[in-house]
């Protein structure tokens, strides 16, 4: 009998189990000995659980943090590691595979062919280049077109399991009760209650298999909400990726961005009402190189504010942003400095008043403004961020995040909340993209 390939997977707790659960679990061919963890904090040091890894794994599968790799990689005679996390630069890759190499294994990336899994029903799968870049307001839309026509929507969510990965198997979403019941993370609540508001049943989990069968009974059609700049889990009849002006030229230096530049059917280049011309001519140009062929939708991400704007004036504000897209995407700030800044206020830096864990993402991610990024990966962690913002000297919290933070936290001074959806503009238009799937 020949023997096994030992397989060590590099991941963040989201396409590395995924990647397993259709590729490597149960096949003969190959044993997935460990995973390594980065990116979400508390994930490594677990292990994936023996329910969820199938009968060839009876004590489950140990998750090592990525700073053990290549010792885990002797230690285990690993043979080939497979890379599956997504928004990192190229560079940043192929650094991983020197690592790799040098230790031994083969180095792996793995393609659509291996990885998607086909669906009975029309798939839409929206993507990004980046993080941060407008996948949810994209998703919206495209879900408030199928409605308009009389679709059933079901919206797949790529995974965020930061709790127990076995109760996690398939998660459904239809109230925001269903989010107290599953102890969702203030990053999992802003993904799903966006959906909830619009009537859409949200679906999320570990195994995107047995997800996307239980969402072909309710839906006409399934919208993939990728997350960070990953590809598709599902093979899509239609695959959209969102560009953002904001940051020129990185659709073709991150990983696995480019690639869904390259595949994409309909590419959104977002945020043109407040990017640089230059800048937004400067994707077209990217596009143009990689894939001439797509049609190319521009639009933009309108900011509104609760309440009257005016009264924002001269006031000194905390702003509070998506936590994911001044982390791993980046960005120094979001739509909350941008409001900020439109309506007169002063924002304030909350750096010198972080504890805990959010004082630490700000040494992990220089890169960071003078904005609060809402981090919330466990309760000790939104304690924390709590925190942060009663400490922070200001007149108001501008929370800049796609929910309402004070439904989590409780903000000891006035809140005011920034919304954005998104708006086409000119010809082409995502109806128009969509028109032979609304038959």
């Amino acid at each position: 009998m020949a023997r096994k390939t030992r397989v060590l997977i590099m991941g963040a707790a989201g396409r590395d189990f995924h990647n397993f659960n259709v590729f490597f679990r149960g096949n003969p061919d190959y044993e997935v000995v460990a995973f390594t963890a980065t990116q979400i904090p508390n994930i490594e040091g677990r292990t994936y659980p023996a329910v969820l890894a199938g009968p060839s794994y009876p004590e489950g599968i140990p998750i090592y943090p990525e700073e053990d790799l290549v010792k885990v990689c002797r230690d285990l005679s690993v043979a080939q590691v497979v890379f599956a996390y997504s928004d990192v630069t190229h560079e940043y890759v192929m650094h991983k595979a020197s690592t790799v190499i040098a230790a031994g294994p083969d180095f792996v990336l793995q393609g659509p062919a291996a990885t998607m899994v086909a669906s009975s029903k029309p798939v839409v799968a929206i993507c990004a280049v980046r993080t941060g870049a407008g996948k949810s307001q994209t998703t919206r839309r495209v879900s408030e077109i199928f409605q308009a026509a009389g679709k059933r929507v079901a919206a797949i969510r790529h995974p965020m399991p930061y709790g127990d990965l076995a109760k996690q198997a398939v998660q459904r979403f239809a109230t925001y009760a269903d989010l107290d019941k599953h102890d969702c993370t203030i990053e999992e609540r802003e993904e799903y209650e966006p959906h909830l508001d619009r009537g859409s049943i949200v679906y999320a989990g570990v195994d995107y298999e047995a997800i996307l069968r239980q969402a072909e009974k309710e839906a006409d059609v399934i919208l993939w909400d990728g997350g960070n700049n990953d590809l598709p889990f599902y093979k899509p009849n239609l695959h959209i990726t969102v560009a953002d002006p904001h940051r020129p030229g990185h659709e073709l230096r991150y990983h696995p961005g480019e690639a869904n530049l390259r595949l994409a059917d309909v590419i959104v280049i977002n945020k043109v009402d407040t990017a640089n011309p230059d800048s937004v001519a400067q994707v077209r140009r990217s596009i143009a190189e990689v894939n001439p062929s797509a049609m190319v939708i521009e639009a933009a991400s309108p900011i509104t504010v609760s309440g009257d704007p005016n009264e924002l004036r001269g006031k000194k504000v905390l702003v509070v942003e998506d936590g994911p897209t001044l982390t791993h995407g980046e960005m120094a700030y979001g739509a909350g400095l941008i409001a900020a800044k439109r309506f007169g206020a002063e924002p304030v830096d909350p750096r010198p008043y972080a504890v805990g864990s959010i004082a630490a993402t700000y040494k992990k991610y220089p890169t960071t403004g003078p904005v609060l990024p809402a981090m919330g990966y466990g309760d000790a962690q939104v304690k924390e961020l709590e925190e942060t913002i009663n400490r922070t000297p200001c007149d108001v919290v501008l929370i800049g995040t796609p929910i309402d933070l004070r439904r989590v936290l409780k903000i000891a001074k006035p809140a005011v909340r920034v919304s954005y959806d998104l708006q086409e503009i000119g010809q082409p238009t995502l109806e128009d993209a969509l028109k032979a799937l609304l038959g």
